[in-house]
């Protein structure tokens, strides 16, 4: 579940391994280029945090950060 804080959305997700984890990854990465709206990441083994803010705003949550929340919740697999 997203977590509003410190103006930004945040969400860890898991996975059973690093290649699982890096595919959800990947496809993360097409969507949010496709909104040319990239986020903010680590990944650790099978682990991805993700925070969202939109920069152009001043870096707080937009409706912009909802929307690629809402994809990538699509693309989690659990």
């Amino acid at each position: 579940m997203w977590q509003e804080k410190d103006n930004t959305l945040y969400r860890k997700f898991q996975f059973a391994d690093f290649s699982e984890a890096f595919a959800f990854m990947t496809r993360v990465a097409i969507e949010a280029e496709k909104m040319n709206h990239h986020p903010l990441w680590i990944n650790v083994w099978n682990t991805v945090e993700i925070w969202l803010s939109t920069h152009d705003a001043g870096n707080i949550v937009t409706e912009k950060d909802r929307k690629l929340a809402a994809k990538i919740d699509a693309l989690f697999p659990h």
